[in-house]
């Protein structure tokens, strides 16, 4: 279910299309939505710990991180995006097919003064940390100018908030709050609908096989941990993270663990900055990790870094995990 301020406190901040600043309790509240008049309905979301409430429909959104940006296509928002910054590579939804590309604004996290060039009325984040006075602003600072701010909820770190663990319902539970908040419940249903029909039809792999998910690092391999999308994924694909473990969304690991946990495959994220191809010569030339049973038997699975974030393409990421796996490691090897 979405996290929906009470009405005393929607209504304490009717401010039309913007985000008010958080209450004192970082506990989410019970679902409420307000009518105003006969015309509106005020829908307040408790995000990360901030209110945040809309009327209808943002009409000019910047967008940060392809995971939201692709939500929003997939809610039939293309064309209110004014500008999308830090992706981490092409737009690419699953069921959407953009007719027309999406202005960049920037490669990497823009600035305050270059976000609030396009005027938006809502921005909407991937990460907590894009907005910072050293990026597109604070939130309490960008509601006083009447803008919507909103993080993806899987990524929101205060106790309470963050999904412990991430799950497919709490993905879908997400995407339905986003489709309240931006005025396409409609779209946010059909789009879960049929996430959750493709989810059904996969059937995890039942060989009992290991992984390890390796997102980035040299010195010391940042990877999946118990809790998050990876972990999410890695189980609808009948694969055992060998860092399940840690209680966390990702983690910064040892190669001394890697080599004693010596999974079965690995998933490889693939990054422009970091590519799979990178990571494997990487692994192969480092004694220590060539001598795993996964690089010796080159059994990796690539998945791009949008993918492995919670979004609107990790159903599609299970899908290929079971596919890779039935090529990587044929039965009986």
């Amino acid at each position: 279910m979405s996290r929906l301020a009470p009405a005393a406190a929607t209504l304490a901040c009717v401010l039309g299309l913007a985000a008010c600043a958080g209450s004192d309790s970082a506990t989410p509240t019970a679902d409420a939505t307000v009518s105003i008049g006969d015309a509106h309905t005020l829908v307040a979301v408790d995000n990360c710990g901030v209110e945040v409430e809309s009327e209808g429909t943002p009409t000019r959104i910047v967008a940060v991180k392809s995971t939201t940006t692709e939500l929003l296509v997939e809610l039939g928002l293309a064309d209110a995006i004014v500008g999308a910054a830090f992706l981490d590579g092409p737009i690419e939804p699953p069921y959407t097919a953009l007719d027309a590309e999406i202005p960049v604004l920037s490669e990497f996290l823009p600035g305050q003064e270059a976000t609030l060039a396009l005027e938006p009325d809502a921005i909407v984040a991937g990460w907590e940390s894009n907005f910072a006075a050293d990026g597109v602003g604070e939130r309490a600072a960008l509601a006083e100018r009447g803008i919507l701010t909103y993080v993806a909820p899987s990524a929101c770190k205060e106790p309470g908030y963050q999904p412990d663990p991430m799950t497919f319902d709490a993905l879908f539970d997400q995407i339905e709050e986003a489709g309240e908040l931006f005025g396409a419940t409609d779209a946010a249903a059909a789009l879960v609908a049929r996430m959750s029909t493709d989810l059904d039809t996969i059937e995890p792999d039942a060989r009992g096989l290991s992984a390890l998910w390796y997102s980035s690092g040299t010195d010391s391999p940042y990877v999946g941990a118990g809790i998050g999308a990876p972990q999410m994924m890695m189980e609808a694909a009948g694969l055992t993270n060998v860092f399940e473990d840690v209680h966390d969304t990702w983690t910064s690991a040892t190669w001394e663990a890697v080599v004693e946990a010596d999974p079965d495959v690995i998933v490889l994220v693939d990054a422009s900055w970091n590519t799979a191809e990178d990571k494997i010569a990487m692994l192969e030339d480092n004694p220590a990790t060539a001598a795993l049973s996964a690089v010796k038997d080159g059994t990796y699975l690539i998945v791009p870094f949008a993918g492995g974030e919670a979004g609107v393409r990790n159903v599609e990421t299970v899908a290929s995990l079971v596919d890779q796996l039935a090529t990587a490691v044929p039965d009986g090897s």
